[in-house]
């Protein structure tokens, strides 16, 4: 099993790479954003942490954690930040540890695993190989505010909080460049896919 590590910095098209990756070369995917909200819902390894870190009134009417409220607590609390962040990242690393021993067993041919925090994070320790994928900040900006509404504020605010183009090129292994038409970028994929012989 071949397994990839895509990061890169929000609005770089991650999620149309890994979709194209699904599609094409029936990859299975696991994004560690997602795994996050898994890790804190009603059962989930991180539940009762969090109930116990923010109190209960954070749990809604169907048990789950709002959040919402949750982030808001934490805004400005660098120190609770900290903390949520040293009960997550283990929980949402361990669970993927586990996916890649189930697809080991189960003989997938391709897995890849997206992570904001790819680097820090030291998911190259599991990777077969890191994939940075690149937009230029003007191009990423652009897609930011047409897909999500977001200003111009919050996107600068956003871009200051990431690593910076070099830090991702330097760490990564393949930079995939996401700038322009998709056709493009599914022209590097296969190219670099056909190197894994993942037809």
């Amino acid at each position: 099993m071949k397994i990839i590590g895509v990061t890169g910095g929000v609005g770089a098209g991650k999620s149309q790479v890994l979709s194209y990756l699904k599609e094409r070369y029936e990859a299975h995917v696991i994004q560690a954003d997602h795994v996050g909200h898994l890790v804190i819902e009603p059962g989930g390894a991180c539940y009762e942490a969090v109930l116990g870190m923010f109190g209960t009134d954070v749990r809604m009417e169907d048990g789950s954690i709002n959040r919402g409220l949750v982030a808001q607590r934490m805004f400005g609390h660098e120190d609770l930040r900290q903390k949520m962040n040293h009960l997550i990242h283990p929980a949402v690393k361990k669970y993927i540890l586990q996916e890649i021993r189930r697809g080991q067993a189960d003989q997938w041919k391709v897995l890849v695993v997206e992570a904001a925090l790819l680097l820090e994070d030291d998911y190259g320790a599991f990777c077969d190989e890191l994939w940075y994928i690149y937009a230029s900040e003007q191009t990423r900006a652009q897609r930011l505010m047409d897909s999500r509404g977001y200003s111009a504020e919050k996107i600068k605010n956003l871009f200051a909080s990431q690593y910076k183009e070099a830090q991702f090129r330097e760490g990564c292994d393949f930079t995939l460049h996401n700038d322009g038409d998709f056709s493009e970028t599914e022209k590097q994929i296969d190219k670099r896919m056909e190197q894994y012989e993942i037809m």
